[in-house]
């Protein structure tokens, strides 16, 4: 997928191809309705924004954002579109008309088809509306098509909604508005080794993801990047949390991989979340937490073969 980084540098490059038009952060299932649609009428292209507009028009309400721009960059060009615009967002920005953004689409890019949800608005305050942008697009002889929300077992799939199911840890839920499961990347560190200790060995891992599940015990599976073998994934159980049972106090990722062994400090690594197993929560004993982590990795390996992970 080709990647501009302002409207000058595409020029020409998306004339009369088809446009969704979205933050699109996550991904997830409704974002997915868009591109499929726009596949429909022409050769399909994204415009999106960097950073989130919340981040600076209101930064400290801006949500937690489910996918940084280099994974959200991966997940658009999985979806199978060709091209995509990433706007830079400023509070000047923010002051562009409803008909400077039309004409950037129409007149500058030149594209044939715009795709947007409908309850999609743009411009200063918010004051173009889906029928407005339908108005501009006549006038040029392009179209605007409209995807109504989607819904999976009756909730409507929404980058909010989505935050919300991690936050509370409910990442089952998340994974069907996405249509895959939650996933973060980061890099393994050194952490105390305690893990290795009581014959369960983890992988500290260091993330920039700003979203994280909620702290507890998971089902997950790993993949490692930017190396051969990188399609390779592997099963595990990761804590979330303060590790209490030994009187930690700073939130930590750790993930044990299932029937693995090897030196993986440095690496990065992709994990993803299949299930919650239980809360995180303090023991009395090292025997006791030893314990209940061999009953943990026996479920992970149960949800694992379970969603064929």
């Amino acid at each position: 997928m080709k990647v501009f980084h302002s409207v000058a540098e595409a020029g020409r490059a998306l004339e009369g191809r088809a446009l969704a038009l979205g933050n699109f952060d996550g991904v997830h299932v409704g974002h997915q309705a868009l591109f499929a649609e726009a596949r429909k009428h022409a050769s399909p292209a994204a415009f999106t924004f960097n950073p989130h507009p919340g981040k600076v028009l209101q930064p400290d309400l801006a949500p937690k954002l489910i996918t940084l721009l280099p994974r959200r960059l991966e997940l658009l060009a999985s979806c199978g579109l060709e091209a995509s615009v990433v706007q830079a967002f400023s509070r000047d920005y923010a002051r562009t008309g409803p008909g400077d953004f039309e004409a950037t689409l129409f007149d500058a890019l030149g594209v044939a088809h715009v795709v947007v949800g409908s309850d999609f608005t743009y411009g200063a305050a918010r004051a173009g509306t889906v029928d407005t942008l339908r108005e501009a697009a006549g006038r040029r002889g392009a179209r605007v098509h409209v995807v109504t929300p989607v819904t999976v077992d009756g909730v409507v799939a929404s980058s909010s909604r989505v935050r919300e199911y991690i936050l509370e840890g409910r990442v089952s839920a998340a994974c069907r508005l996405l249509g895959r499961p939650f996933d973060l990347d980061g890099t393994v560190v050194a952490g105390a080794g305690r893990g290795r200790t009581i014959g369960f060995p983890t992988a500290n891992v260091d993330t920039q993801n700003e979203l994280r599940p909620a702290p507890g015990v998971y089902a997950i599976r790993v993949r490692f990047l930017k190396e051969a073998g990188e399609g390779a994934w592997h099963g595990g159980a990761a804590n979330i949390g303060i590790k209490p049972t030994f009187g930690g106090t700073e939130v930590t990722i750790e993930a044990h991989l299932l029937d693995f062994a090897g030196d993986i400090y440095g690496r990065e690594l992709r994990v993803q979340f299949l299930e919650r197993l239980r809360p995180e929560q303090r023991f009395g004993s090292v025997a006791e937490l030893t314990g209940q982590i061999k009953r943990d990795v026996e479920a992970a390996r149960t949800v694992i073969a379970r969603t064929g992970a």
